[in-house]
């Protein structure tokens, strides 16, 4: 992190921790007290497979607060509503869902909410 009068920055180049999973993993950077996650989700990823066991939940509990900056994540919510979120977009997605990378290639995306939690060993 670098400090610039009174101003934070943070490098996903260098995270403070990064969470490995099934498919993909989590890039995890602090900046001003707040935590911020980078996804990287390769295609084949599902919520439900590949992190579902270390969540021990039928789906995903967590909230997203999200940038997309590439790829495409279809999303289910409880309710059986599906969409899907491309390049460019920002969503914000209750806890109760599960998500996948639709197509070949990889899902990049910038959490702002959803991270503290999320792929715990």
């Amino acid at each position: 992190m670098t400090t610039l009068s009174r101003a934070q920055s943070g490098d996903f180049a260098a995270p403070e921790e990064t969470r490995a999973f099934d498919h993909g993993r989590l890039d995890l950077i602090r900046v001003e007290g707040n935590l911020i996650g980078r996804f990287q989700l390769d295609p084949g990823w599902r919520w439900s497979t590949d992190v579902k066991p270390l969540a021990g939940t039928d789906l995903c509990q967590n909230e997203h607060f999200a940038y997309h900056v590439s790829g495409t994540l279809g999303v289910r919510m409880a309710d059986g509503t599906e969409f899907t979120v491309g390049p460019g977009q920002v969503t914000h997605v209750p806890p109760g869902h599960d998500a996948w990378v639709v197509g070949d290639e990889t899902v990049t995306l910038v959490d702002w909410s959803g991270v503290a939690h999320y792929a715990r060993h």
